[in-house]
């Protein structure tokens, strides 16, 4: 495992984080500014801002060069991930895209597709949403029922979509589709690039309880698709799917370690200020998370090492989604115990607890997105460890 980057990496981190300094106003950084706004106005904000940080060469930090990128080193995206949270950068409008869309268009997409795709979405000129979970099918992706007939160049696609991150604000959605009659689980499926903006396709906000609306529903009804906005080959979006999701597994856990960390240090503060800290319970709480965290910062930097050496870890990326989803979760349910009763109220005195409320709520989300800890365990089981069924 190697802890450290090479001297270019560090003068790009020099560069990044002198960019963003002159480019994030001080206001953007206080708490609550980003709840200040209602989800229309904060989704322009980032849109605009990400769009600069784009064109000022930030942006599709490892990309190839041909594809507007900067033709970095997994470090360097790395330390991108890792400054964007010491900066306290807005988070990005298209993460789908690209993290999972891009990849997966230059690696087997048409010549037209990756110029209709890659370029307008690394400047946010389109919004990508990802149209996989469906109502009632749960965690079984194959279990999904939205159709897709051929009717001549074009496929004609009725169906629902849920849990849709941006959805309302989405311009294009890439989404699995059933386009073959009769076909069951995996087979008959097919990948199709959907606009959003015309006749039959209908996106709902759906309100979270921390009261904002990043997922929506989306209904598609007799909504016509060119069968040359197909990823992959028709028939074959299984294929496309897996290959669409194994771009994640470069991720190291840099960027959640750095936040997390940064997150300790204010729910530390919080105990101190009520007296908590004084809790021997509250104490034992607080050190066993943060051995946690510091594993999760040592594991991060072994995954980054393993795919600086070329090495495709596959399942084995489950473990990193594992562990640093559930060790976020013990730390904002350490928050939770240290206000006790008081979790219910949106300030104490002078601290105003809202933003800390809001990430408390989201907490209880990351065991269960991007494939539930059960599932994830259950990979690591039969594929990394080798484990009977």
């Amino acid at each position: 495992m190697d802890l450290t980057f090479t001297e270019a990496e560090e003068d790009f981190r020099r560069q990044l984080r002198a960019w963003l300094r002159a480019n994030i106003p001080e206001e953007w950084k206080r708490p609550g500014f980003w709840e200040s706004f209602d989800d229309d106005e904060s989704f322009r904000l980032r849109r605009e801002w990400e769009r600069a940080k784009a064109l000022a060469g930030f942006a599709g930090i490892q990309w190839p060069t041909e594809y507007g990128g900067r033709g970095g080193t997994p470090g360097m995206k790395a330390i991108y991930d890792e400054e964007m949270v010491l900066a306290r950068a807005p988070r990005t409008v298209n993460p789908l895209g690209l993290t999972f869309l891009a990849p997966t268009v230059m690696a087997i997409g048409t010549d037209a597709q990756r110029k209709e795709i890659i370029g307008p979405m690394l400047r946010n000129e389109v919004i990508w949403c990802q149209g996989f979970s469906e109502p009632g099918a749960g965690s079984d992706l194959a279990a999904l029922a939205t159709k897709g007939v051929r009717d001549g160049d074009d496929f004609i696609v009725n169906g629902q979509k849920v849990w849709t991150t941006n959805a309302v604000h989405g311009d294009k959605i890439f989404a699995l589709v059933r386009t073959e009659p009769g076909s069951t689980r995996h087979r008959g499926i097919s990948m199709l690039l959907i606009d959003m903006h015309q006749p039959g396709v209908e996106a709902r906000p759906l309100r979270q309880m921390s009261g904002a609306s990043e997922f929506g529903e989306v209904f598609f009804t007799d909504a016509r698709v060119p069968a040359t906005d197909c990823l992959g080959e028709i028939g074959d979006g299984w294929r496309t799917a897996m290959l669409l999701l194994s771009f994640e597994r470069g991720a190291s856990g840099i960027a959640q370690y750095t936040e997390f960390r940064r997150q300790y240090d204010e729910i530390a503060a919080v105990a101190k200020r009520l007296g908590r800290d004084r809790d021997p319970v509250i104490r034992d709480r607080l050190a066993r998370v943060l051995t946690e965290l510091e594993c999760l910062r040592l594991h991060a930097m072994y995954v980054l090492t393993q795919v600086e050496c070329g090495r495709d870890l596959g399942s084995e990326s489950s473990m990193t989604k594992l562990q640093w989803s559930e060790t976020f979760q013990d730390l904002w349910e350490v928050f939770d115990d240290i206000l006790g009763e008081d979790a219910t109220l949106d300030s104490i005195g002078e601290l105003d607890l809202r933003p800390m409320h809001t990430e408390s709520m989201w907490s209880r989300s990351v065991t269960i997105w991007g494939g539930s800890s059960q599932v994830q365990r259950n990979i690591t089981a039969e594929r990394v460890l080798g484990l009977p069924r």
